[in-house]
């Protein structure tokens, strides 16, 4: 039963359509769910919003769970 939850700054509807679209399906072939078994949120989050709502809680407080670390970081200047 996989959810998976996207976090990002604000897309179009199709655009969204697309991802999800893609990752399902990847998530069907790779771990031989059944698509009903697959949900996927998008959360939209401004720019400004960023640092503190994605950066520091998923990011910085959770490197244990990423298995794709991202190459920026907000509080680095």
């Amino acid at each position: 039963m996989p959810h998976v939850i996207i976090k990002t700054y604000p897309k179009t509807e199709e655009q969204k359509k697309r991802l999800v679209k893609a990752i399902t399906d990847s998530i069907v072939e790779i771990t031989d769910s059944k698509e009903k078994a697959v949900s996927i949120a998008i959360e939209e989050v401004t720019p400004e919003e960023w640092p503190e709502k994605v950066y520091r809680p998923d990011i910085l407080e959770k490197q244990n769970t990423l298995y794709k670390k991202p190459g920026y970081n907000p509080f680095s200047k």
